[in-house]
């Protein structure tokens, strides 16, 4: 079996964190940023230093290319650069340079193979400075619409089109990775799971589906002090006793279910004032469709009219459960064993590039721990042996592939 260089990683790592680098060791490096620039240039820079060709497509996606033996479609490793404010030092970044690590361990041990490697770093994962998340993957993989999303604006104003010709990045559309023989991601599992069960790897099996909806009980807004508590039209304790009922009903889904109350507000939100109206949403993950429809029921089940309140149930969003290639999870936990890691099959709860890509591209994820189940906050860590860990599953499975192409 081969293994990278844990401490070149160990120093890619170090490096980067320095684009964008918080008081607290964390980093903020918007989409397109300063810090964000900064990190694509050093990117490129490296990439071209192992001979790699570097082209951008046209939503700013970058792919550095080794050339293989044989003119065949690319193995692609990689995930993105940018964070969100007061990020950690691993989120995305480290699915690029274990990618980079792959690529220099080839060069150096002179391992010439069929296929070309590509690595690529997505613009605007995150969805911090532009919404929406998984933006340009969106765009690739036709779930988003380009001029919608070039027409984003940041918290300034600034659109997302703009930002990307200023920057220097906005390629041509003909670059766009349109076909490859696999997609492979690695990421920190931004959960506890992993760490929790003493594993070294997650062999990601596929995303979680969802779904969300938002509830608002409208009631009659008084004085707080002198309106009988028999004749109000409270919404908030309505929402209070709703949210607790939905809890025991959610409960008996399916141990797996997570579900959360991610965002209340309250009209006029004044303490001497009994609201007129409290509005919040459930968000709900499984990865059977059949549970998250159980979800659905109970949410239609709400009544209409609770303590002389009206209740609207209106579902904004939703997505399926999307399940990666075969092929490439088996090559991924065979490269694991091989090593002697531990592993286990897992889903991801949190979205990634590789969802989308996964509609095109045959397509996997590797995860590794996450210290505390820490993610998108400056205390974010993943040891360096750990990191090591997954650029050498990433390595191998790569290696494997090569001799034994996913069937088409």
């Amino acid at each position: 079996m081969q293994t990278c260089n844990e401490k070149r990683l160990q120093q890619f790592i170090e490096q980067f964190s320095e684009y964008g680098k918080t008081e607290n060791y964390g980093v903020t490096r918007l989409s397109l940023s300063e810090e964000d620039i900064s990190a694509r240039n050093r990117l490129q820079e490296l990439c071209e230093e192992l001979g790699m060709h570097v082209v951008y497509d046209d939503m700013g996606n970058m792919y550095a290319t080794l050339r293989g033996k044989n003119d065949l479609p690319p193995i692609v490793m990689g995930s993105h650069l940018d964070s969100v404010v007061k990020g950690g030092r691993f989120d995305g970044v480290l699915g690029v340079l274990t990618a980079l690590e792959v690529v220099s361990t080839i060069k150096e041990n002179n391992i010439e193979l069929d296929y070309p490697l590509t690595v690529v770093n997505f613009t605007n994962e995150e969805g911090a400075r532009f919404e929406p998340s998984i933006m340009s993957s969106g765009v690739l993989s036709g779930k988003f619409d380009k001029e919608k999303m070039l027409a984003s604006t940041d918290k300034d104003g600034i659109t997302f089109g703009n930002a990307l010709r200023k920057s220097g990045f906005e390629g041509s559309e003909a670059n766009r990775l349109q076909e490859a023989s696999a997609f492979l991601e690695l990421h920190i599992e931004q959960g506890p799971v992993l760490e929790q069960n003493n594993l070294d790897i997650g062999v990601v099996e596929g995303v979680l589906g969802m779904v969300c909806y938002e509830i608002s009980v409208r009631g009659e807004s008084n004085h707080a002090g002198t309106t009988p508590i028999s004749m109000r039209k409270d919404p908030m304790f309505t929402a209070a006793n709703l949210i607790v009922d939905m809890q025991k009903e959610l409960a008996k889904l399916d141990g797996n279910l997570v579900y959360t109350i991610g965002r209340m507000n309250i009209y006029p939100n004044i303490h001497t004032v009994i609201p007129s109206k409290v509005t919040f949403t459930l968000e709900a993950r499984h990865q059977d469709a059949s549970v998250i429809e159980g979800v659905t029921r109970i949410v239609n089940g709400l009544p209409s009219v609770a303590n002389k309140c009206t209740v609207e149930k209106k579902r904004l969003w939703d997505r399926d459960t999307v399940k990666f290639n075969e092929e490439i999870v088996n090559a991924v936990e065979s490269a694991c064993q091989a090593l002697g890691y531990k592993g286990a099959r897992m889903y991801s709860g949190a979205g990634h590039d590789a969802q989308f890509i996964a509609s095109y591209i045959p397509t996997t994820m590797i995860f590794v721990p996450s210290v505390n189940g820490y993610s998108h906050r400056e205390d974010e860590l993943t040891p360096y042996e750990d990191c090591a860990k997954g650029a050498n599953v990433l390595l191998n499975a790569v290696l494997k592939l090569c001799k034994e192409p996913v069937k088409a």
